[in-house]
């Protein structure tokens, strides 16, 4: 039995509202080589403007419940924007559907898919998608290769569960990937997940700017730091603190629940070792791999970079869980910080400060 149904939910705008309120392809290819990439990645990747593109961590896909296979027709379209980076700053940012990660594709094994690729008109570059869920010659890449204006499709199955990132991968994708072009696949198993109270999706990347952090106004592309592996930003989401009560917005949920986050680190070049203060990871699938059994209580997972990641929380006690890399100068001087705020009656007998 086969239906059609889409395997992403798109999250619209971004506002404080939506966290808090959630209880010729290779002359084309070459053509983005050398001067011509380095002279467009000195400009704000495009000329459309958005206020942010922080990904809502809520807006995803509901958990598959179903035990038959779907078809899925799902629409990723490259948009280059310049938004806001931190208060008074701005930078040319490269994104899926206008948001950083890109939406989170959520399927089953079994399930096939025609993943549409589509490119802005306003866009300067070309651009592509790796699947790393897809069995094909580059993910999909050389199949999905879109200039601006462009489209282009492709079909396939899924065939293997876990959590895979995508990404761009043109010859120049660590620049397109820091930039904010990269998501998350899900392939569920066809058990499905065990049910949770909430789920969150967030993505990791860093940043190579000219201008030092904390600067102001539009900041721009660094070849020579990203090659270097020297980012002034390591950043969730693509904005400076934006998952937290200084940012957009904190992410929200109560006492007694049990949260499952998504993570899927970009990149390009910077591992994660990440981390929940104030809490552990309760049960957690090392790079997203669903088909083996989960590890318990979990202080800090290494998330390499085109990975993902799949942990589970406990949530015993009213408090602030703060969700970091363990490389802890990215969260002090470089802009990495989320924040999970758990509502609830406090419990003495768990924890409280001593006179």
């Amino acid at each position: 039995m086969m239906n059609r149904e889409d395997g992403i939910a798109l999250a619209g705008s971004v506002s404080r509202r939506n966290f808090l309120g959630a209880a010729s392809a290779g002359a084309l290819l070459l053509g983005v080589s050398g001067a011509v990439a380095a002279r467009a990645g000195a400009q704000a990747g495009g000329t459309a403007h958005a206020a942010t593109v922080v990904a809502d961590p809520t807006a995803i896909p509901a958990p598959i419940r179903r035990r038959h296979s779907v078809h899925h027709d799902i629409t990723l379209e490259a948009k280059e924007v310049r938004a806001k980076l931190a208060d008074g700053t701005e930078f040319g940012f490269m994104t899926w559907n206008g948001q950083i990660p890109g939406p989170m594709i959520r399927v089953r094994v079994g399930d096939t898919v025609t993943l549409n690729v589509r490119s802005s008109a306003g866009n300067m570059r070309p651009h592509c998608v790796d699947v790393h869920a897809v069995y094909g010659s580059g993910g999909g890449a050389m199949a999905t290769i879109v200039p601006p204006g462009g489209k282009a499709s492709m079909f396939f199955k899924c065939l293997y569960p876990g959590a895979f990132i995508y990404h761009c991968a043109v010859p120049n994708l660590d620049e397109h990937i820091s930039r904010g072009m990269f998501g998350m696949m899900l392939v569920e198993p066809e058990e499905g997940l065990a049910p949770v109270e909430r789920e969150f999706y967030i993505g990791q990347h860093e940043l190579y700017t000219r201008e030092p952090f904390g600067t102001a106004g539009l900041l721009h592309f660094d070849y020579a730091a990203m090659v270097h592996e020297q980012p002034n930003f390591v950043l969730f989401n693509g904005m400076v603190q934006g998952l937290t009560a200084a940012g957009v917005g904190a992410l929200r949920a109560k006492v007694g629940e049990t949260v499952r986050v998504f993570m899927v680190n970009g990149g390009p070049n910077l591992s994660s070792s990440f981390h929940p203060i104030g809490n552990v990871w309760s049960r957690c699938w090392p790079q997203g791999a669903l088909a083996n059994p989960p590890v318990a209580y979990i202080q800090t997972q290494p998330v390499p970079p085109g990975s993902c990641f799949i942990g589970e929380m406990r949530l015993p006690l009213a408090e602030t869980v703060k969700l970091v890399d363990h490389a802890l100068s990215r969260v002090a001087r470089q802009g990495l910080l989320a924040e999970i705020d758990v509502e609830g009656a406090a419990d003495p007998g768990l924890f409280h400060k001593m006179a």
